[in-house]
């Protein structure tokens, strides 16, 4: 039996692990299975680092302030360290990916690293790293199908469900190729059965999970597609809502709309990265489809699902990006009228293809340029809102409001936060709630309105 969970007259010793997260739901996904994993070595979770036996940074390496803030954290972790050598520090997920070994000579404190692509391993590596009190650093690249893997799930209502990993694109910005790897699909009947006991346990919604989602079982001999694996789930007892992110443009197909569209579990809400509004940045970024062809599938969309609610992410200041090309995603914003966007200043990230790429521009031009993105988007986004005034929406009440812990809260079908009075006995139920108030990032309702 290893130092990591010991056993006093057959009964395992608890240890704690803290678990600090950056970055997307698929890194909160991944903190969970962390968590779930190391649950049978003996670790609950605990909410400080000072306490923990174990110390894991969940690292997200998408643009470098995330980055830098991991170098931030490890730098105050050494105290911990030096206060209590017997500490097991880790860091996983992309950073960890990205970095490996030079992690260690950056900071001797670690003991423990892994990437993304070696979570599965989480166990073995921990013992290996309790048993020899070496450092264990872990970056193979996986083979096979995506794992199905346990998860420590903090809430009840809701739950991610991981349908596959990595991604087959080889956009010129993106690091997820290199540290996520190629695209693994789950069986589908693993994710059936995953989704079925979550619902069995008083789960209500499920969100599924991939880097691109729309793409499930592209590279599987199974036969599935994501059109099919949501006709597959959509019976599930006591399920009643399906979410899903991120999609790829070019995976939005006909036959996969139709499915939205008929399916009434599956949320009127679809984000669709468009990252920029221009063909000549379109191409450099290697997104693999004109603005026209993009416009065509919101159109489709649109005419297909008429109130469905439409996200996107933007990415300014990309290199080679001209004045020209900017005023094209403006023009962009202006014409689709997305629901939001989530606009962010290009970074450069190491091992894509964009670091080749001449014309960088200037910091400070970055910034006017995503401030210009946003000054577009903000009376679009509280215009679209304004429309829910007055009108009565179903929501799924997830639990206590994040605002006032004495009131409840719950989303709509298109992903707006509501906040409303009501009894707990109404958590994981769907209620039609009567929009009294639109407030700038959520709406105030009523049961009676």
């Amino acid at each position: 039996m290893t130092e990591g969970w010991p056993l006093t007259n057959g009964a395992i010793v608890v240890k704690r692990v803290f678990i600090k997260t950056w970055g997307c739901q698929m890194n909160e996904h991944d903190a969970e299975r962390m968590a779930g994993l190391v649950a049978p070595m003996g670790y609950i979770l605990t909410a400080t680092p000072e306490d923990a036996d174990l110390i894991l940074l969940n690292t997200c390496s998408i643009r470098d302030k995330a980055e830098q803030k991991v170098y931030s954290d490890l730098g105050r972790l050494n105290a911990v360290k030096a206060a209590r050598p017997e500490v097991v520090i880790g860091v996983a997920g992309c950073v960890a990916q990205q970095e490996g070994r030079a992690l260690l000579q950056r900071s001797p404190a670690v003991d423990l690293v892994f990437g993304s692509k070696g979570i599965e391993h989480l166990p073995a590596l921990l013992t290996e790293a309790l048993t020899t009190r070496r450092p264990v650093v872990y970056t193979e690249d996986p083979i096979g199908l995506a794992p199905t893997l346990p998860a420590d799930r903090r809430e009840r209502v809701r739950a991610w469900v991981s349908i596959m990993e990595g991604c087959e694109n080889a956009c010129s910005f993106c690091v997820v190729p290199a540290t996520r790897g190629r695209e693994r699909s789950r069986l589908s009947q693993e994710i059936y059965d995953e989704i079925a006991s979550l619902c069995a346990s008083g789960c209500r919604e499920v969100t599924l999970l991939g880097q691109n989602v729309n793409s499930y079982g592209r590279t599987s001999s199974e036969g599935v597609d994501f059109a099919a694996l949501l006709d597959l789930i959509h019976p599930i007892e006591g399920l009643a809502r399906i979410r899903y992110t991120t999609s790829h443009p070019n995976a939005m197909t006909p036959r996969l709309m139709e499915t939205l569209a008929r399916l009434p579990k599956v949320c009127r809400h679809v984000h669709l990265p468009m990252q920029a509004g221009s063909d000549r940045t379109l191409e450099r970024m290697r997104r693999d489809y004109t603005f026209s062809e993009y416009l065509a599938r919101v159109g489709e969309l649109r005419r297909r699902l008429p109130n469905v609610a439409l996200t996107t992410d933007v990415i300014v200041g990309f290199p080679g990006e001209t004045d020209a090309d900017f005023r094209e995603t403006l023009a962009a914003l202006e014409m689709i009228e997305f629901d939001n966007i989530y606009a962010f200043k290009y970074s450069k990230r190491p091992n894509t293809a964009a670091l080749v790429l001449e014309d960088h521009v200037p910091e400070p031009e970055k910034d006017r340029r995503l401030q210009a993105a946003l000054a577009i988007q903000r009376p679009i986004t509280r215009r679209k809102n304004d429309a829910f005034q007055g009108r009565v929406e179903e929501i799924l009440v997830e639990g206590p409001s994040k605002t006032d812990r004495s009131r409840l809260m719950g989303r709509t079908s298109s992903n707006l936060v509501v906040n409303f009075d009501g009894p707990p006995t109404l958590i994981g139920r769907l209620v039609q709630v009567g929009v009294i108030q639109v407030k700038a990032n959520s709406l105030d309702g009523s049961l009676d309105a």
